[in-house]
């Protein structure tokens, strides 16, 4: 229905002709932009007010206890249902430390909370469909647990630094009522649109342009003169980007669309959204570089390997 109504906007409407490649990139934006925003505010609010029944304490002490890694990989779901991209899930990795978490649980919340958030499945949701998007957050989720693992054994503690871990964090905030709940999710969904809206349109935008105008056959080269080297040359391009999931997940669709391997324009995404400059400047005020250098090439390991495996099971996800 939605199609239909931009269709008669843009090609009754106003006239526009509609084989026209403007106007096919114009309704690829306003389609999308339409469908994931109102997806994007009905699942944040439904994650938010569930969330809002979490005991923030009762979290911090049930991932201080040692369980063989499943403290990992409750701190990696945990990551994944807080809407935090890589900078702003940096005060939150902070209290964990401060209030005593071990190191290497910390670092599977800092891995896993920008890869996977109720946001970024619901735009994959809307592009990939449910296997890919299963696929992606189970992959998530796993880079976090065996890189926390990792770390936490390397006993990196030294290189934190002086005076981080000595105050304990922040109150969690507390709600007396289901109203004062649902206007807890209503607010967050309302504060995750302003602040993604136009990462959206830029995301759409960039990926229509990519769709409509970029030929196949320049994508395909690309792919082939690279060959298996694909994967990490795009892993290493995407590190020094930043960018919202809401404006790298249509560019990845788009990529994909032209030829690039499933795997490949998944790890292209997961770098851009896990790591990044800005993330590791504001790293480097409670670790030393050493600890930075560490945590980035560990999970860049990880999305490497993501990448190839996706790329050998494409067939089976799409």
């Amino acid at each position: 229905m939605l199609q239909e109504i931009v269709d008669w906007l843009l090609y009754s409407a106003i006239g526009l002709d509609s084989s026209a490649r403007l106007a096919e990139t114009l309704n690829y934006v306003i389609y999308d932009t339409i469908k994931i925003l109102f997806l994007l505010f009905i699942m944040v609010f439904i994650a938010a007010f569930l969330r809002s029944y979490l005991p923030q304490e009762k979290m911090k002490k049930w991932l201080s206890k040692k369980r063989y890694g499943l403290e990992n990989l409750l701190a990696s779901v945990f990551g994944a249902i807080t809407p935090f991209c890589s900078c702003s899930s940096i005060p939150l990795f902070i209290g964990f430390i401060r209030s005593g978490v071990p190191l290497g649980v910390t670092f599977s919340f800092l891995v896993t909370s920008p890869m996977v958030n109720e946001y970024l499945v619901v735009l994959m949701l809307g592009f990939f469909g449910w296997k890919i998007t299963s696929a992606y957050v189970a992959s998530g989720i796993v880079i976090g647990v065996f890189s926390g693992m990792i770390l936490g054994r390397m006993r990196l503690e030294k290189h934190l630094v002086k005076g981080v871990a000595l105050k304990e964090g922040g109150c969690a905030q507390k709600f007396s009522s289901v109203q004062e709940r649902f206007g807890f999710g209503l607010n967050e969904s309302l504060c995750m649109i302003k602040k993604l809206w136009i990462w959206l349109i830029v995301g759409v935008g960039i990926g229509a342009l990519i769709h409509n105008f970029v030929p196949q056959q320049a994508i395909e080269a690309v792919v082939s003169k690279t060959g298996i080297f694909t994967v990490p040359i795009v892993v290493l391009l995407g590190v020094p980007m930043y960018g919202s999931c809401a404006a790298i997940v249509p560019i990845a669709v788009a990529l994909f669309q032209k030829g690039i391997p499933i795997g490949t324009a998944l790890a292209f995404m997961m770098a851009i959204s896990g790591l990044s400059f800005p993330e590791a400047v504001m790293l480097r005020g409670v670790m030393k570089l050493k600890m930075i250098l560490i945590f980035f090439a560990i999970v860049t390991a990880g999305i490497i390997l993501t990448g190839y495996l996706f790329n050998f099971l494409q067939g089976i996800l799409l």
